[in-house]
Order: C-alpha cells, then sequence, then structure tokens
C-alpha cells in the first residue's frame, strides 16, 4: 500500500515540510510538526488546498516564461 503523503522527489522532502509550514502560518493554521490530530479537517485541508494553488500558479508562471 503506497503512503497518500510520499514526496516524489526524496530530495526535496525537507523543502516541501518547509513550505508546508509557511503556508500554514500565512494562513493562520496552528500547524506543528508531528501530530496534528487535534486540528480540524477543514484546517488540515486549507494547507494543503493552498500548497497546491501556491505550486500551481508557481508554474503557470515558469510556462508563461515569468
Amino acid at each position: 500500500m503506497s503512503s497518500r503523503n510520499r514526496v516524489e522527489v526524496p530530495e526535496a522532502k525537507e523543502a516541501m515540510e518547509r513550505f508546508k509550514m509557511e503556508v500554514a502560518s500565512e494562513i493562520g493554521v496552528p500547524l506543528k510538526k508531528g501530530y496534528n490530530g487535534d486540528l480540524t479537517s477543514y484546517q488540515n485541508g486549507s494547507v494543503g488546498g493552498m500548497m497546491v494553488k501556491k505550486m500551481i500558479k508557481a508554474q503557470e508562471e515558469r510556462m508563461a516564461g515569468k
């Protein structure tokens, strides 16, 4: 069984963790390293959703030559 939270490029794991914490901080979600079961699904989902939104924007800008 594969993990849904795996990093496709293992060398990027630490950078993705920093990115996740940065996004959580920006949107006011009190995410911490380790267990976050005390947060709501909405809070956790908003972090992931914002990460995806930012990654898509960055890729679109690269594709547009910006």
